[in-house]
């Protein structure tokens, strides 16, 4: 089942850099390995925000909810979450 997944970062201002910095290369880091995976199948920058949209294909709604919860940064995001299914006239 492929969902849209929409992400907006939410730090705390006064987070220490240093710590900021290291939790950002785990997300990295566990995003690559998602990736890998095949969960998680694309991944967009929003232009001039600090957000993302994303497609996970996930087995369940449990999964990606566990998925989800395994990102270091998940404290921080704001989350919306859109289940895909196929449109009658597309071509692919």
């Amino acid at each position: 089942m492929l969902y849209c997944v929409m992400m907006d970062v939410n730090v705390p201002a006064d987070m220490d850099p240093a710590e900021l910095a290291k939790l950002r290369e785990a997300e990295k880091n566990r995003a690559i390995e998602m990736q890998k995976s095949g969960k998680f199948i694309h991944l967009w920058r929003v232009a001039g925000r600090p957000a993302n949209i994303s497609i996970f294909d996930c087995e369940s709604n449990d999964e990606l909810h566990d998925l989800l919860s395994s990102l270091p940064m998940f404290p921080y995001f704001s989350i919306k979450v859109v289940p895909l299914a196929k449109h009658p006239s597309s071509i692919k």
